[in-house]
């Protein structure tokens, strides 16, 4: 599931080339953040702007470990309507990243990385889930940008009741 490299910049004499790779890998980080991020504050604008038209997000396997059975999600209007829609008043979210890998292959790339995301009922901070998520992330280069085109979500732990925020 991760990514395994041992190096996380190719060695290189052409400072040309390391640096267009250190560009794309802040920019992939980055695309991660604007996914965390655009669910945090609510912005569909920034939580569209980390997906490609047809993406497809895949939490199933995280939701696997409480019962949950959610469909997975595809392409970026469908995502971002029903992640916000499930949230905006009624969900407070915090997500940290972490352990980000990248391996770059051309115009695609794949990021794994750690997401700590806690969820707390608006009305009551009490009823929480706090969840350590493994991401495994395909992306592709449009442009300057890169943007997730597959995305599935695992957990290795969680406390709280994931079912109360997210259903089963």
């Amino acid at each position: 599931m991760y990514v395994i490299d041992e190096h996380a910049v190719a060695a290189s004499e052409d400072s040309g080339a390391v640096v267009r790779e250190l560009r794309d890998r802040a920019e992939i980080l980055d695309t991660l953040y604007r996914f965390a991020l655009g669910q945090d504050l609510k912005d569909a604008a920034l939580f569209a702007s980390a997906f490609t038209a047809d993406a497809e997000l895949d939490f199933r396997p995280a939701a696997a470990r409480w019962g949950g059975r959610p469909p997975v999600l595809a392409g970026r209007d469908t995502i971002v309507t029903t992640v916000l829609a499930s949230f905006t008043g009624r969900i407070d979210t915090t997500h940290q990243v972490t352990n980000a890998r990248i391996a770059i292959a051309g115009d695609t790339a794949r990021l794994t990385a750690l997401v700590e995301a806690q969820h707390l009922l608006t009305t009551d901070h009490d009823t929480f889930a706090l969840l350590k998520n493994p991401y495994d992330v395909e992306l592709v280069r449009e442009g300057e940008r890169w943007l997730i085109h597959r995305m599935r979500i695992d957990n290795t732990w969680y406390i709280g009741d994931p079912a109360t925020i997210f259903g089963t």
